[in-house]
Protein backbone atom coordinates (compact mmCIF):
# COMPACT_ATOMS: atom_id res chain seq x y z
CA UNK A 1 0.00 0.00 0.00
CA UNK A 2 2.70 2.26 0.61
CA UNK A 3 4.41 1.55 -2.31
CA UNK A 4 1.04 2.31 -4.26
CA UNK A 5 0.72 5.80 -1.97
CA UNK A 6 3.66 5.96 -3.16
CA UNK A 7 3.29 5.97 -6.78
CA UNK A 8 -0.21 8.33 -7.00
CA UNK A 9 1.81 11.00 -4.56
CA UNK A 10 4.32 10.98 -7.11
CA UNK A 11 2.01 11.27 -10.27
CA UNK A 12 2.10 15.08 -10.27
CA UNK A 13 5.97 15.66 -10.64
CA UNK A 14 5.45 12.89 -13.07
CA UNK A 15 3.56 15.31 -15.19
CA UNK A 16 5.94 18.22 -14.39
CA UNK A 17 8.41 17.36 -17.14
CA UNK A 18 5.95 18.13 -19.95
CA UNK A 19 4.41 21.26 -18.34
CA UNK A 20 8.19 22.66 -18.19
CA UNK A 21 8.52 21.52 -21.50
CA UNK A 22 5.12 23.64 -22.32
CA UNK A 23 6.64 26.68 -21.19
CA UNK A 24 9.90 26.30 -22.56
CA UNK A 25 7.97 26.04 -25.48
CA UNK A 26 6.27 29.21 -25.23
CA UNK A 27 9.36 31.28 -23.65
CA UNK A 28 11.00 30.38 -26.58
CA UNK A 29 8.24 31.60 -28.90
CA UNK A 30 8.07 34.80 -26.99
CA UNK A 31 11.72 35.36 -27.61
CA UNK A 32 11.55 34.59 -30.68
CA UNK A 33 9.00 37.46 -31.49
CA UNK A 34 10.15 39.68 -29.45
CA UNK A 35 13.26 40.40 -31.54
CA UNK A 36 11.21 40.33 -34.53
CA UNK A 37 8.81 43.13 -33.19
CA UNK A 38 11.85 45.38 -31.78
CA UNK A 39 13.48 44.86 -35.48
CA UNK A 40 10.31 45.92 -37.39
CA UNK A 41 10.18 49.08 -34.75
CA UNK A 42 13.47 49.85 -35.39
CA UNK A 43 12.98 49.56 -39.26
CA UNK A 44 10.02 52.11 -38.97
CA UNK A 45 12.51 54.64 -36.88
CA UNK A 46 15.29 54.27 -39.11
CA UNK A 47 12.83 54.81 -42.35
CA UNK A 48 11.88 57.78 -40.64
CA UNK A 49 15.13 59.42 -39.92
CA UNK A 50 16.55 58.85 -43.50
CA UNK A 51 13.80 60.97 -45.70
CA UNK A 52 15.52 63.08 -48.13
CA UNK A 53 14.54 67.01 -47.66
CA UNK A 54 13.98 69.19 -51.37
CA UNK A 55 16.96 70.84 -52.14
CA UNK A 56 16.94 74.65 -52.87
CA UNK A 57 18.67 75.76 -55.81
CA UNK A 58 22.77 76.86 -55.25
CA UNK A 59 23.39 80.22 -54.51
CA UNK A 60 25.78 82.04 -57.21
CA UNK A 61 27.76 85.41 -57.09
CA UNK A 62 29.51 87.93 -59.91
CA UNK A 63 32.38 89.37 -60.29
CA UNK A 64 33.10 92.62 -61.97
CA UNK A 65 35.76 95.65 -62.80
CA UNK A 66 36.58 98.30 -64.78
CA UNK A 67 39.08 98.89 -67.97
CA UNK A 68 40.37 102.68 -67.70
CA UNK A 69 41.24 104.72 -69.33
CA UNK A 70 38.02 104.32 -71.65
CA UNK A 71 39.47 104.74 -74.95
CA UNK A 72 41.69 101.39 -74.02
CA UNK A 73 38.87 100.25 -71.99
CA UNK A 74 35.64 100.24 -74.39
CA UNK A 75 34.62 97.34 -76.17
CA UNK A 76 37.78 94.98 -74.66
CA UNK A 77 37.24 91.72 -74.66
CA UNK A 78 37.46 90.04 -71.03
CA UNK A 79 38.15 86.34 -70.54
CA UNK A 80 37.38 84.41 -67.30
CA UNK A 81 38.81 81.08 -66.74
CA UNK A 82 39.28 79.10 -64.04
CA UNK A 83 36.12 77.79 -61.99
CA UNK A 84 34.60 78.30 -65.47
CA UNK A 85 34.71 79.55 -68.73
CA UNK A 86 33.07 82.59 -70.06
CA UNK A 87 34.16 85.70 -72.15
CA UNK A 88 32.49 89.34 -72.51
CA UNK A 89 32.91 92.88 -73.98
CA UNK A 90 33.61 96.03 -71.57
CA UNK A 91 30.46 98.77 -72.06
CA UNK A 92 31.46 101.82 -72.99
CA UNK A 93 32.31 102.69 -69.55
CA UNK A 94 35.53 100.31 -69.61
CA UNK A 95 33.21 98.21 -66.98
CA UNK A 96 32.48 94.61 -67.43
CA UNK A 97 30.70 91.46 -64.75
CA UNK A 98 30.25 87.71 -64.99
CA UNK A 99 27.55 86.88 -63.44
CA UNK A 100 25.75 83.42 -62.31
CA UNK A 101 29.58 81.93 -61.03
CA UNK A 102 29.87 79.10 -58.23
CA UNK A 103 32.23 79.32 -55.49
CA UNK A 104 35.20 78.44 -56.95
CA UNK A 105 39.11 80.24 -58.32
CA UNK A 106 39.00 82.52 -61.07
CA UNK A 107 41.18 84.66 -63.78
CA UNK A 108 40.03 87.47 -65.21
CA UNK A 109 42.28 88.48 -68.68
CA UNK A 110 41.26 91.44 -70.95
CA UNK A 111 42.30 92.02 -74.37
CA UNK A 112 41.62 94.92 -77.04
CA UNK A 113 43.80 95.05 -80.25
CA UNK A 114 46.40 98.27 -80.61
CA UNK A 115 46.51 98.19 -76.69
CA UNK A 116 49.02 96.40 -73.49
CA UNK A 117 46.81 96.35 -69.92
CA UNK A 118 48.19 96.13 -66.62
CA UNK A 119 48.35 93.72 -64.79
CA UNK A 120 47.88 91.61 -67.70
CA UNK A 121 45.65 89.41 -65.78
CA UNK A 122 44.68 88.65 -61.96
CA UNK A 123 42.93 85.91 -59.83
CA UNK A 124 39.85 85.92 -57.26
CA UNK A 125 38.19 83.91 -55.32
CA UNK A 126 34.61 83.87 -55.41
CA UNK A 127 33.32 82.36 -51.90
CA UNK A 128 29.77 83.25 -50.52
CA UNK A 129 30.03 86.77 -52.18
CA UNK A 130 30.11 88.86 -54.85
CA UNK A 131 33.44 90.75 -56.08
CA UNK A 132 33.40 94.14 -56.90
CA UNK A 133 36.36 95.66 -56.06
CA UNK A 134 39.93 95.09 -56.76
CA UNK A 135 39.61 93.79 -60.37
CA UNK A 136 40.74 97.11 -62.40
CA UNK A 137 43.27 97.62 -65.22
CA UNK A 138 44.91 99.95 -66.86
CA UNK A 139 44.95 99.98 -70.98
CA UNK A 140 47.92 101.38 -72.61
CA UNK A 141 48.23 102.28 -76.52
CA UNK A 142 50.73 100.50 -78.13
CA UNK A 143 53.27 102.56 -80.15
CA UNK A 144 55.23 101.73 -82.87
CA UNK A 145 58.47 103.22 -85.08
CA UNK A 146 58.99 104.69 -88.23
CA UNK A 147 62.28 104.41 -90.01
CA UNK A 148 64.06 104.99 -93.16
CA UNK A 149 67.77 106.15 -94.64
CA UNK A 150 68.51 109.18 -96.65
CA UNK A 151 71.25 108.38 -99.47
CA UNK A 152 74.18 109.00 -99.99
CA UNK A 153 75.76 109.55 -96.46
CA UNK A 154 76.82 112.83 -97.54
CA UNK A 155 73.66 114.47 -98.36
CA UNK A 156 71.71 112.08 -95.57
CA UNK A 157 74.36 112.33 -92.54
CA UNK A 158 72.72 115.59 -90.55
CA UNK A 159 69.70 116.16 -92.58
CA UNK A 160 66.47 117.41 -90.88
CA UNK A 161 63.44 115.15 -90.98
CA UNK A 162 60.08 116.52 -90.19
CA UNK A 163 56.81 114.14 -89.14
CA UNK A 164 53.52 115.38 -89.79
CA UNK A 165 50.39 114.10 -90.02
CA UNK A 166 48.63 112.11 -86.89
CA UNK A 167 51.71 113.54 -84.91
CA UNK A 168 54.28 115.94 -85.30
CA UNK A 169 58.23 115.97 -84.82
CA UNK A 170 61.61 116.75 -85.76
CA UNK A 171 64.83 114.60 -85.92
CA UNK A 172 68.19 114.70 -87.64
CA UNK A 173 69.86 111.82 -89.50
CA UNK A 174 72.82 110.20 -88.09
CA UNK A 175 76.22 109.82 -90.05
CA UNK A 176 74.88 107.47 -91.32
CA UNK A 177 72.05 109.03 -92.92
CA UNK A 178 69.49 106.60 -90.81
CA UNK A 179 66.29 108.43 -89.01
CA UNK A 180 64.02 107.05 -86.32
CA UNK A 181 60.71 108.22 -85.22
CA UNK A 182 59.87 106.26 -82.39
CA UNK A 183 56.28 106.53 -79.85
CA UNK A 184 53.93 106.68 -82.77
CA UNK A 185 49.91 105.50 -82.41
CA UNK A 186 48.84 103.86 -85.60
CA UNK A 187 48.01 106.78 -88.57
CA UNK A 188 48.68 108.31 -91.08
CA UNK A 189 52.02 110.50 -91.30
CA UNK A 190 54.08 112.22 -93.77
CA UNK A 191 57.87 112.41 -94.10
CA UNK A 192 59.99 115.03 -95.24
CA UNK A 193 63.73 115.24 -95.73
CA UNK A 194 65.73 118.73 -95.79
CA UNK A 195 69.28 120.00 -96.04
CA UNK A 196 70.66 123.23 -97.47
CA UNK A 197 72.33 122.51 -100.48
CA UNK A 198 70.74 119.26 -101.47
CA UNK A 199 67.34 118.29 -103.14
CA UNK A 200 65.34 114.85 -102.23
CA UNK A 201 63.69 112.07 -104.05
CA UNK A 202 61.05 112.16 -103.11
CA UNK A 203 60.38 115.48 -101.91
CA UNK A 204 58.15 113.11 -98.99
CA UNK A 205 56.39 110.12 -98.60
CA UNK A 206 52.92 109.47 -97.04
CA UNK A 207 53.42 106.37 -94.52
CA UNK A 208 50.72 104.25 -92.48
CA UNK A 209 51.13 102.76 -89.25
CA UNK A 210 48.74 100.48 -88.42
CA UNK A 211 49.55 98.05 -86.09
CA UNK A 212 53.16 96.89 -87.04
CA UNK A 213 56.67 98.95 -87.15
CA UNK A 214 57.28 100.78 -90.59
CA UNK A 215 60.75 100.28 -91.87
CA UNK A 216 62.37 101.45 -95.20
CA UNK A 217 60.75 104.96 -95.45
CA UNK A 218 63.52 106.20 -97.56
CA UNK A 219 65.15 108.98 -99.53
CA UNK A 220 67.79 110.15 -102.29
CA UNK A 221 69.33 113.13 -101.72
CA UNK A 222 71.39 115.01 -104.58
CA UNK A 223 73.81 118.14 -103.81
CA UNK A 224 72.48 120.99 -105.78
CA UNK A 225 74.86 122.59 -108.38
CA UNK A 226 73.86 126.44 -107.91
CA UNK A 227 71.71 125.89 -104.41
CA UNK A 228 68.08 127.53 -104.43
CA UNK A 229 66.22 129.13 -101.58
CA UNK A 230 62.96 130.41 -101.03
CA UNK A 231 61.12 133.39 -99.75
CA UNK A 232 57.77 133.08 -97.71
CA UNK A 233 55.24 134.25 -96.16
CA UNK A 234 51.64 134.96 -94.79
CA UNK A 235 49.10 137.43 -95.39
CA UNK A 236 46.39 137.83 -93.10
CA UNK A 237 43.29 137.42 -92.32
CA UNK A 238 42.72 134.75 -94.26
CA UNK A 239 39.65 135.98 -95.75
CA UNK A 240 41.67 138.48 -97.39
CA UNK A 241 45.03 136.71 -98.15
CA UNK A 242 43.72 133.27 -98.85
CA UNK A 243 43.62 134.08 -103.06
CA UNK A 244 45.55 137.04 -103.20
CA UNK A 245 48.29 137.29 -105.44
CA UNK A 246 51.86 137.56 -104.90
CA UNK A 247 54.63 139.08 -107.02
CA UNK A 248 58.42 138.81 -107.28
CA UNK A 249 60.62 141.16 -108.87
CA UNK A 250 64.33 141.57 -108.62
CA UNK A 251 66.83 139.60 -108.76
CA UNK A 252 64.08 137.35 -110.53
CA UNK A 253 60.84 137.85 -111.55
CA UNK A 254 57.68 135.25 -110.67
CA UNK A 255 53.97 134.81 -109.51
CA UNK A 256 52.31 132.91 -107.18
CA UNK A 257 48.61 132.40 -105.50
CA UNK A 258 48.53 132.56 -101.53
CA UNK A 259 46.68 128.87 -100.11
CA UNK A 260 43.51 129.47 -98.33
CA UNK A 261 45.51 129.85 -95.28
CA UNK A 262 47.12 133.13 -96.95
CA UNK A 263 50.23 131.53 -96.88
CA UNK A 264 52.96 131.81 -100.27
CA UNK A 265 56.08 130.31 -101.43
CA UNK A 266 58.50 131.54 -103.78
CA UNK A 267 60.84 128.83 -104.67
CA UNK A 268 63.86 127.67 -106.80
CA UNK A 269 65.64 131.23 -105.59
CA UNK A 270 69.43 132.19 -105.98
CA UNK A 271 71.30 134.64 -104.12
CA UNK A 272 70.19 138.04 -104.67
CA UNK A 273 67.31 140.94 -103.65
CA UNK A 274 64.03 140.75 -104.57
CA UNK A 275 60.90 142.26 -103.80
CA UNK A 276 57.36 140.54 -102.36
CA UNK A 277 53.95 142.77 -103.72
CA UNK A 278 50.33 141.48 -102.43
CA UNK A 279 47.05 142.54 -104.77
CA UNK A 280 43.55 141.31 -104.18
CA UNK A 281 40.29 142.78 -105.14
CA UNK A 282 38.73 144.44 -102.72
CA UNK A 283 41.21 144.54 -100.60
CA UNK A 284 45.03 146.96 -99.60
CA UNK A 285 47.92 145.94 -98.10
CA UNK A 286 50.48 146.74 -95.46
CA UNK A 287 53.24 147.51 -96.13
CA UNK A 288 52.03 147.62 -100.14
CA UNK A 289 55.84 145.77 -100.51
CA UNK A 290 58.65 144.24 -99.20
CA UNK A 291 62.28 143.57 -99.72
CA UNK A 292 63.81 140.56 -99.13
CA UNK A 293 67.27 139.33 -99.47
CA UNK A 294 68.64 136.24 -100.18
CA UNK A 295 71.64 135.08 -98.87
CA UNK A 296 72.85 131.25 -98.69
CA UNK A 297 69.22 131.02 -96.73
CA UNK A 298 65.75 130.44 -97.07
CA UNK A 299 63.68 134.04 -96.16
CA UNK A 300 60.85 133.62 -94.15
CA UNK A 301 57.97 135.85 -91.84
CA UNK A 302 57.48 138.19 -95.25
CA UNK A 303 54.33 139.09 -93.86
CA UNK A 304 51.05 141.37 -94.81
CA UNK A 305 47.88 142.28 -94.02
CA UNK A 306 45.10 142.51 -95.88
CA UNK A 307 42.23 145.01 -95.32
CA UNK A 308 39.15 145.07 -97.01
CA UNK A 309 37.98 148.05 -98.68
CA UNK A 310 34.92 149.82 -98.24
CA UNK A 311 32.12 150.44 -100.65
CA UNK A 312 29.13 148.39 -102.61
CA UNK A 313 29.16 144.61 -102.70
CA UNK A 314 26.98 142.18 -105.05
CA UNK A 315 26.36 138.49 -104.87
CA UNK A 316 26.46 135.13 -107.19
CA UNK A 317 23.47 132.99 -107.38
CA UNK A 318 22.11 129.81 -109.38
CA UNK A 319 20.90 126.46 -108.89
CA UNK A 320 22.21 122.70 -108.97
CA UNK A 321 19.73 120.57 -110.67
CA UNK A 322 18.63 117.49 -110.47
CA UNK A 323 17.61 118.12 -106.45
CA UNK A 324 18.59 114.66 -105.50
CA UNK A 325 22.22 115.93 -106.68
CA UNK A 326 21.68 119.53 -105.80
CA UNK A 327 20.21 119.65 -102.41
CA UNK A 328 23.40 120.02 -99.54
CA UNK A 329 26.20 120.11 -102.09
CA UNK A 330 28.84 122.13 -101.29
CA UNK A 331 29.48 125.00 -103.37
CA UNK A 332 33.35 126.85 -103.36
CA UNK A 333 34.05 129.80 -104.76
CA UNK A 334 37.53 131.30 -105.26
CA UNK A 335 39.47 134.11 -106.90
CA UNK A 336 39.00 137.68 -106.21
CA UNK A 337 37.64 136.25 -103.11
CA UNK A 338 36.99 132.64 -101.22
CA UNK A 339 33.97 131.14 -99.57
CA UNK A 340 32.50 127.91 -99.20
CA UNK A 341 28.22 127.88 -98.75
CA UNK A 342 25.91 124.72 -98.97
CA UNK A 343 22.61 124.51 -101.49
CA UNK A 344 19.45 124.31 -99.60
CA UNK A 345 16.82 122.06 -100.23
CA UNK A 346 16.21 122.76 -103.96
CA UNK A 347 19.84 122.60 -104.91
CA UNK A 348 20.21 126.39 -104.86
CA UNK A 349 23.29 128.50 -103.80
CA UNK A 350 24.27 132.21 -103.03
CA UNK A 351 27.48 133.90 -101.99
CA UNK A 352 27.11 137.54 -100.91
CA UNK A 353 29.24 140.39 -100.19
CA UNK A 354 31.30 140.05 -103.11
CA UNK A 355 33.16 143.32 -104.43
CA UNK A 356 34.04 143.42 -108.40
CA UNK A 357 36.40 140.61 -109.28
CA UNK A 358 36.56 137.28 -111.27
CA UNK A 359 35.50 134.39 -109.35
CA UNK A 360 34.96 130.89 -110.23
CA UNK A 361 32.35 128.65 -108.59
CA UNK A 362 32.71 124.66 -108.16
CA UNK A 363 30.10 122.36 -106.88
CA UNK A 364 31.17 119.03 -104.99
CA UNK A 365 28.95 116.27 -103.54
CA UNK A 366 29.47 112.74 -102.61
CA UNK A 367 28.43 110.50 -105.59
CA UNK A 368 27.79 112.38 -108.21
CA UNK A 369 29.78 114.41 -110.94
CA UNK A 370 28.66 118.19 -112.39
CA UNK A 371 28.75 119.58 -115.61
CA UNK A 372 30.06 122.10 -116.25
CA UNK A 373 32.71 121.06 -113.42
CA UNK A 374 33.36 124.57 -112.55
CA UNK A 375 32.15 128.39 -113.54
CA UNK A 376 34.24 131.49 -114.45
CA UNK A 377 32.15 134.56 -113.62
CA UNK A 378 32.72 138.33 -113.36
CA UNK A 379 31.23 140.66 -110.99
CA UNK A 380 30.82 144.12 -112.41
CA UNK A 381 28.61 146.59 -110.55
CA UNK A 382 25.83 144.02 -110.59
CA UNK A 383 24.64 140.85 -109.02
CA UNK A 384 25.44 137.63 -111.27
CA UNK A 385 22.75 135.31 -110.80
CA UNK A 386 21.70 131.80 -112.88
CA UNK A 387 25.26 130.46 -112.57
CA UNK A 388 23.98 126.73 -112.59
CA UNK A 389 25.24 123.13 -112.64
CA UNK A 390 23.95 119.48 -113.25
CA UNK A 391 24.29 116.94 -111.61
CA UNK A 392 24.48 113.14 -112.31
CA UNK A 393 24.97 110.11 -110.32
CA UNK A 394 28.60 108.59 -110.70
CA UNK A 395 28.47 105.16 -111.33
CA UNK A 396 30.37 103.03 -108.35
CA UNK A 397 33.43 100.89 -109.01
CA UNK A 398 35.79 98.82 -107.26
CA UNK A 399 39.24 96.87 -107.72
CA UNK A 400 39.31 93.73 -107.03
CA UNK A 401 43.33 92.15 -105.90
CA UNK A 402 45.10 89.06 -105.35
CA UNK A 403 48.94 88.53 -104.61
CA UNK A 404 50.97 85.62 -104.32
CA UNK A 405 51.54 84.55 -100.71
CA UNK A 406 54.65 85.18 -99.02
CA UNK A 407 57.43 82.62 -98.78
CA UNK A 408 57.68 83.31 -94.93
CA UNK A 409 55.02 82.40 -92.11
CA UNK A 410 52.87 85.78 -92.28
CA UNK A 411 50.28 87.24 -89.90
CA UNK A 412 49.01 88.76 -92.77
CA UNK A 413 48.93 91.56 -95.23
CA UNK A 414 48.96 95.34 -95.78
CA UNK A 415 47.41 96.73 -98.51
CA UNK A 416 48.47 100.28 -100.36
CA UNK A 417 47.58 102.34 -102.87
CA UNK A 418 48.59 105.86 -104.70
CA UNK A 419 47.82 107.90 -107.07
CA UNK A 420 50.79 108.92 -108.38
CA UNK A 421 53.24 105.65 -109.56
CA UNK A 422 56.14 104.61 -106.53
CA UNK A 423 55.48 106.91 -104.45
CA UNK A 424 53.03 108.40 -101.64
CA UNK A 425 51.86 105.14 -101.33
CA UNK A 426 48.52 105.29 -98.59
CA UNK A 427 47.25 102.14 -96.37
CA UNK A 428 43.71 100.72 -96.95
CA UNK A 429 42.75 98.25 -95.02
CA UNK A 430 41.52 98.30 -91.87
CA UNK A 431 43.37 95.57 -90.00
CA UNK A 432 45.73 92.65 -91.25
CA UNK A 433 44.23 91.01 -94.18
CA UNK A 434 44.56 87.35 -93.65
CA UNK A 435 43.70 86.18 -97.35
CA UNK A 436 45.22 86.64 -100.64
CA UNK A 437 42.42 88.55 -101.95
CA UNK A 438 41.55 92.18 -101.13
CA UNK A 439 38.50 94.19 -102.90
CA UNK A 440 38.82 98.67 -102.70
CA UNK A 441 35.52 99.76 -102.77
CA UNK A 442 36.37 103.43 -102.13
CA UNK A 443 37.94 104.36 -105.70
CA UNK A 444 36.74 107.48 -107.63
CA UNK A 445 35.82 107.68 -110.85
CA UNK A 446 38.41 108.97 -113.49
CA UNK A 447 41.42 108.21 -111.24
CA UNK A 448 44.41 105.64 -111.46
CA UNK A 449 45.34 103.79 -109.40
CA UNK A 450 48.54 101.86 -107.96
CA UNK A 451 48.87 99.53 -105.74
CA UNK A 452 51.21 97.91 -103.58
CA UNK A 453 51.04 94.80 -100.94
CA UNK A 454 53.40 93.74 -97.88
CA UNK A 455 53.19 91.09 -95.62
CA UNK A 456 53.62 91.72 -91.31
CA UNK A 457 54.78 89.16 -89.56
CA UNK A 458 53.49 87.95 -85.45
CA UNK A 459 56.34 90.43 -84.29
CA UNK A 460 54.51 93.02 -85.87
CA UNK A 461 57.36 93.79 -88.86
CA UNK A 462 56.37 94.56 -92.35
CA UNK A 463 58.45 93.57 -95.85
CA UNK A 464 59.00 95.90 -98.12
CA UNK A 465 56.30 96.84 -100.94
CA UNK A 466 55.74 94.44 -103.56
CA UNK A 467 55.93 94.85 -107.11
CA UNK A 468 53.11 97.73 -108.18
CA UNK A 469 49.82 97.02 -109.75
CA UNK A 470 47.95 99.80 -111.63
CA UNK A 471 43.97 100.05 -111.99
CA UNK A 472 42.19 102.81 -113.63
CA UNK A 473 38.81 103.76 -112.97
CA UNK A 474 36.24 104.96 -116.17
Amino acid sequence: MRIEENRNSGSAPADLPGLACRVRRALLCVATLLPAVLVWGCSGLVSGQNATAPQSPSQTYSISGTIGPVTGGNGATVTLSGAANATITANSSGSFTFTGLANGTYTITPSHAGYTFSPSSLNVTVSGTNITTGLNFTATAQTFSLSGIITPAAGGGGATVTLSGAAAATTTANSSGSYTFTGLANGTYTITPSLTGYTFAPTSQNATVNGANLTGVNFTATQQTNPTYSISGTISPSVGGSGATLTLSGAATATTTANSAGNYTFSGLANGVYAVTPSHTGYTFSPTSQGATVNGANVTGINFTATAQVGPTFSISGTISPTAGGSGATVILSGAAGATTTTNSAGNYTFSGLTNGVYTVTPNNTGYTFSPISQSVTVNAANLTGVNFTATVQQAHSVALTWNASTSTVAGYNVYRSTVSGTGYTLINSSLVPVLTFTDTTVANGTTYYYVTAAVDSSGNQSTYSNEVPATIP
